[in-house]
């Protein structure tokens, strides 16, 4: 019988005998590629976080690793300015990979393929990753997209706005979360979309054909918000950041963690974020804190290699303060606010407190998708989707009821779509579908005040189809879509004595595109776009009636409004006569006839409620046209150039005058010095950046309360770098906007009636992977 001493030698050389048997003589070795130029991308960082060692890829993007032993391996992957990759492999011999990296935070004519389906779009496409967002934690959707070309925000502060594609918004723009057009109370300028960027793994902005598919009211733009890819990895793994912002004094903590176990891929994040009265070169604004809390849960179920089911749910919720300086009491004082330099109801100190004025907003988002492949080349998609936005607007009230909302607005959404997708033996990609929608949008009888929308419910019919092909030097991308539309409003008369009046309205929206793209040589290439849509009036444009709190201003409707048509053209260029430089430029034109806008009027009406200024929603033919410059310059070293510019002019073609709310002409150039490596940090990043917003001069003093504010100049520094400790990845970032404290007003900014907009705002930003 084996005494102790036996027995432990026994063990000793029975684990040596084992670990002299494993196979530690495999290598993983492989190439990296840049997605966008098809060029090998040298001195990426490849980290292998078992072993805790890595190496970089050579000149012609080659790297090994040598000596693995056989099992579970992860490979983190990473290079400057490109979305950082995470590979599982269980390895078992010796393995060569095929790496692609997104070069660039802004992607060009991205092609994707999802769920089976090949979607391609010859439309001048954009996009912002994942590592791009993270650095803007703090900033809203809109904010976030100003740093594409061509993009700007039309707001009512600074953290409430939308996005504003080449001179269109709100109802003529749609926003697409995971698919669904999202659906809230979207017409105000005040009203911001309920979506936290941070939920999202890229954000595009599409202009042209690829618009067709979606339901709503686009004129030639959607903006895709679209989640992360589903995890592959069997472990647990996840990522979790702070950022801390001096402006307001702001604060956000984001996490997520996910796993693929059992054949079930599931993904939770979530995110708080918390600031108090923003603050202008010189004083705080006061009440214009925020506070905010975001999850999104997401499953993906694949059955067999044909069926596979998708679940997906988002909640937003957010309590905003507007600025008290806004809502004036007589109309000697509102004059007064509109000339003087400094907000009434300004304050020295600063507060995280939110009073009345306020908003309280929450979002729910549910998707069901089952995806069904017949073979290789066909398949179905089923999907359903729920909304739900609660939107309540407190304003400064009497005795005790400020906890009593002056406007409280319940939209319940259900959308229906079944998708069909091939590719033909000659090459023909072919896409089409069936959607319902059905919206049903009502007051909460609450507040004690008149609606300022009627309760409707909106019912519409959709299908399209769209075709793609490619052969040679030429591509071309087809398709068309119509929508039928029943409204059914119930609305409270203008005058007195008050009575419910019903409407009803049908509309019938056309929409059709055709691109062409054509490539002269590796380096020259060109697209053609055009489009014809049309969209109906909006409710809001056609029956509101009152103060609309969130702006601060008096909004009227008119009911005789008329569907708008739109025909727009463009053409980008894109020039790339060597790894250094790239060009790209697009231009374009874009005749509305029956444009809506909401005018200004010559008026400063007194209420029970205070005094305001009013705006009215008026209808005329209309012209836009811009373009959009870019330039890279890449000299393969530590230093890169990034400039654009943007140029748009809007014009009312029949009364011969300026359209009104168009975004003002803007420059934008950076200075990027950056290092692969340097000691124990990577992906080590500086940038200085200038930003220039020419006066809106095109516009008329008549036409409008406050002339456009002068041109503004504002410079930007920023540093990143990344650092492996263990099996963790840590990221650090330190920014400062507006670095030289300039005080300035933006033209598309309603607060810019009573207040500067922000001042200096240092960030700094902590991430971790694991």
């Amino acid at each position: 019988m084996l005494n102790l001493k036996q027995l432990f030698f026994f063990l000793v050389f029975f684990a040596a005998s084992s670990l002299l048997a494993q196979d530690c003589q495999l290598k993983v070795s492989g190439i990296i590629y840049d997605i966008k130029s098809q060029q090998v991308i040298a001195d990426a960082n490849v980290y292998s976080k078992d072993r805790r060692e890595g190496t970089i890829s050579n000149r012609e993007g080659f790297f090994e690793i040598n000596n693995l032993c056989g099992g579970e391996l992860h490979l983190f992957i990473s290079h400057i300015g490109c979305s950082p990759r995470s590979v599982f492999i269980n390895l078992t011999a010796d393995t060569n990979l095929v790496i692609w990296l997104d070069h660039s935070n802004e992607v060009l004519n991205e092609v994707s393929v999802a769920a089976d389906q090949i979607s391609r779009s010859l439309a001048p496409q954009k996009t912002l990753t994942a590592e791009s967002i993270s650095e803007n934690a703090a900033s809203d959707l809109a904010t976030v997209l100003e740093n594409l070309n061509g993009l700007s925000s039309l707001g009512n502060g600074a953290k409430i706005s939308k996005p504003v594609v080449q001179g269109l918004y709100g109802n003529r723009l749609s926003l697409i979360n995971n698919g669904v057009v999202h659906s809230g109370q979207q017409w105000g300028s005040d009203h911001a979309p309920e979506i936290d960027p941070l939920m999202a793994g890229s954000l595009s902005v599409l202009k042209g054909s690829a618009a067709i598919e979606y339901m709503g009211s686009s004129l030639g733009s959607v903006i895709l918000v679209e989640p992360r890819a589903m995890p592959t990895d069997p472990h647990v793994h996840g990522a979790a950041q702070y950022f801390f912002e001096s402006n307001g004094r702001g604060q956000v903590i984001n996490a997520q963690i996910e796993q693929k176990a059992a054949g079930l891929s599931w993904r939770f994040a979530g995110s708080l974020k918390k600031s108090g009265d923003q603050k202008t070169a010189t004083y705080y604004l006061r009440n214009t804190g925020r506070e905010e809390a975001n999850a999104v849960l997401q499953l993906e179920k694949r059955y067999a290699k044909k069926w596979q089911t998708k679940l997906y749910y988002s909640l937003n919720t957010s309590k905003l303060g507007l600025l008290r300086g806004s809502q004036i009491g007589n109309l000697s004082d509102l004059q007064l606010a509109l000339e003087q330099t400094e907000p009434f109801f300004t304050e020295d100190d600063f507060s995280y407190r939110i009073e009345s004025p306020r908003q309280q907003v929450q979002h729910h988002l549910l998707k069901a998708s089952q995806l069904f492949s017949m073979d290789k080349n066909r398949g179905f998609e089923l999907n359903y989707a729920w909304q739900l936005n609660v939107r309540q607007e407190f304003d400064i009230r009497r005795a005790d009821r400020g906890d009593t909302p002056a406007l409280s607005l319940a939209e319940n959404n259900h959308f229906w779509e079944l998708k069909y997708h091939s590719q033909s033996g000659k090459g023909w990609h072919w896409q089409s579908a069936l959607q319902y929608n059905l919206r049903d949008n009502y007051n909460v009888p609450e507040t004690g005040i008149l609606p300022l929308v009627p309760d409707y419910i909106n019912r519409e019919w959709g299908a399209y189809f769209r075709a793609y092909k490619q052969w040679s030097k030429w591509a071309i991308d087809l398709g068309a879509r119509a929508d039928y539309i029943l409204q059914n409003v119930a609305a409270i008369s203008i005058t007195a004595p008050r009575e419910l009046v019903r409407y009803r309205n049908e509309f019938l929206n056309p929409k059709a595109s055709l691109a062409l793209a054509y490539e002269f040589s590796h380096d020259l290439k060109t697209n053609l776009n055009l489009g014809y849509s049309q969209r109906n009036p909006a409710i809001n444009e056609l029956y509101s009636n009152g103060l609309h709190q969130g702006v601060s201003g008096i909004e009227e409707g008119d009911p005789n409004l008329k569907e708008e048509q739109s025909f727009k053209s463009s053409i980008d260029l894109s020039y790339q006569p060597n790894e250094h430089w790239n060009f790209e430029a697009l231009a374009f034109i874009q005749p509305i006839n029956n444009f809506i806008y909401l005018q200004p009027q010559d008026e400063l009406r007194l209420t029970i409620r205070g005094a305001f200024p009013v705006f009215k929603y008026e209808q005329s033919n209309a012209l836009l046209r811009g373009l959009e410059l870019q330039a890279n310059f890449d000299p393969r070293g530590p230093l890169r150039v990034d400039a654009n510019y943007s140029y748009l002019r809007g014009d009312n073609q029949e009364e011969k005058i300026p359209l009104v709310f168009m975004p003002a002409n803007r420059i934008f150039a950076a200075l990027n010095y950056e290092l692969p490596s340097w000691g124990a940090w990577e992906k080590l990043e500086f940038q200085v950046s200038n930003r220039f917003i020419f006066e809106q001069k095109h516009l008329w003093a008549s036409q409008d309360f406050v002339a456009p504010p002068p041109s503004y100049n504002l410079v930007a520094v920023k540093a990143s770098a990344e650092r492996q400790i263990a099996n963790n990845r840590w990221h650090f970032f330190v920014k400062v906007d507006n670095l030289f404290n300039v005080a300035y007003r933006d033209y598309l900014n309603r607060q810019r009636y009573f207040a500067d907009d922000l001042g200096i705002n240092i960030s700094v930003g902590l991430g971790l992977k694991f």
